[in-house]
């Protein structure tokens, strides 16, 4: 195999290399093909950065094959970038947990990490605190999804969004 083939490791880690935090906000500086990567393909790519910062990443993904419209796809995807960098930034986390399953008439992403968490009822302490959820929040709901979030200081953070795919 030479090195411009398709899947040649060499080319795998510098394309991970290129997704990074910039001013705290996990970027994938390529555009993202959700057609050659899948959904999973894309969210794991996001994870680089935690990756190289000493976090675990362990991926549950038992529904593989499930048709997801472009719009679903990009959803989910943001929905992970906005908790990875939130994990990154503020969590001091050691392992982070994806789920991505099939659920009736939908897909569900759960992100789970172990890190310092938060009080949800707590009011914001700073202009852009929780600014990320909300705005995910609002585009969730806006596409007919729901988002849960469960959160406790000391007890780590987890994401749960479910949309519809019908």
């Amino acid at each position: 195999m030479n090195h411009n083939d398709v899947g040649d490791p060499m080319d795998q880690s510098a394309a991970l290399s290129e997704v990074m935090a910039v001013k705290g906000i996990i970027q994938d500086q390529h555009p993202v093909d959700f057609y050659a990567l899948g959904v999973a393909g894309c969210i794991d790519r996001l994870a680089a950065p935690l990756r190289r910062a000493g976090v675990t990443v362990h991926w549950h993904t038992p529904h593989h094959g499930i048709e997801i419209s472009s719009s679903a796809a990009a959803l989910l995807y943001h929905v992970a970038q906005e908790a990875f960098s939130n994990t990154l930034n503020y969590a001091g986390a050691s392992e982070l947990t994806i789920r991505l399953n099939a659920v009736y008439h939908g897909i569900q992403l759960t992100i789970t990490d172990d890190g310092s968490g938060f009080e949800i009822h707590a009011a914001p302490s700073g202009r852009r605190h929780g600014f990320g959820l909300l705005m995910m929040s609002i585009a969730v709901h806006d596409a007919g999804g729901t988002v849960d979030i469960d959160s406790e200081v000391g007890r780590g953070t987890s994401v749960r969004v479910t949309l519809p795919l019908d």
